[in-house]
């Protein structure tokens, strides 16, 4: 059963031993969803029994070290968010690759044969790539959220075809004081105590009244104008145009 399953991680060369043995000890150390992608053995021009290692998980990179003829391991653990960049140099014996973490010293493990320190790249910078992607989308849904306009009430309605007498419920039925402008031949003649003086000739109010009417028609539509343009506030508007009415 184990051989079975690190069958997937010697298909580049790797001893099978050493990597079962690797594979053996990061298993006990993932967390929750976590799974291995690939391991990467180091391999000296001379013998070496438990070469130095790179480990790539879903969430970390794990550099292994043998220490004390295997009786100790070393290990620099980075997740993702900690690491920077990776570089690989081919040489003539293998590629150095190098982590370059965001804090403290980069980490370079040597003699990695160059067909794993290549797929090692290819993975570690689709890793890096994707969480640099999840960034800039969590930062964009940010300021989408933070831009999105506050609610407010609706705008007030002035409806321009509606006759300017009708506005905030403007009496227009007729002046009592036009039906006195008719002619006196059409009226009983009082009977007056005293001789009869004829009343001096009265202004037409309704003519009087069209004229101021239509002056705050022209404020009001100008008010209007300036708001719907943004030119002034809502509260601007409405204290403008309560002024404006009070005059009637």
């Amino acid at each position: 059963m184990e051989n079975y399953q690190i069958d997937k991680y010697v298909q580049d060369g790797q001893d099978p031993k050493v990597v079962e043995k690797i594979h053996g000890k990061i298993l006990d150390m993932l967390t929750p969803g976590e799974s291995i992608n690939y391991i990467a053995l180091q391999k000296k021009p001379a013998v070496t029994l438990l070469p130095d290692s790179i480990t790539v998980s879903n969430k970390r990179i794990f550099l292994c070290e043998f220490t004390k003829l295997g009786l100790a391991t070393n290990f620099e653990i980075f997740s993702w968010q900690d690491v920077k960049d990776i570089a690989f140099k081919e040489e003539i014996f293998g590629s150095k690759v190098t982590v370059i973490p965001f804090t403290g010293e980069n980490l370079t493990i040597d003699y990695i044969p160059k067909t794993q320190a290549r797929k090692l790249y290819q993975l570690i910078k689709a890793a890096l790539d994707n969480l640099q992607n999840q960034k800039l989308e969590a930062k964009e849904n940010k300021i989408v959220i933070e831009n999105k306009p506050v609610y407010s009430a609706p705008k007030p309605e002035v409806k321009e075809e509606e006759s300017p007498k009708t506005f905030q419920g403007f009496n227009t039925t007729p002046s009592p004081v036009a039906e006195e402008t008719k002619p006196e031949a059409n009226r009983p003649e009082p009977v007056r105590s005293e001789p009869f003086r004829p009343e001096p000739a009265r202004p037409e109010p309704v003519k009087v009244e069209q004229e101021e009417e239509d002056e705050i028609t022209a404020k009001l539509k100008k008010l209007k104008s300036l708001y719907d343009k943004q030119l002034i506030t809502q509260a601007e508007y409405e204290t403008k145009k309560a002024e404006i009415l009070s005059q009637l």
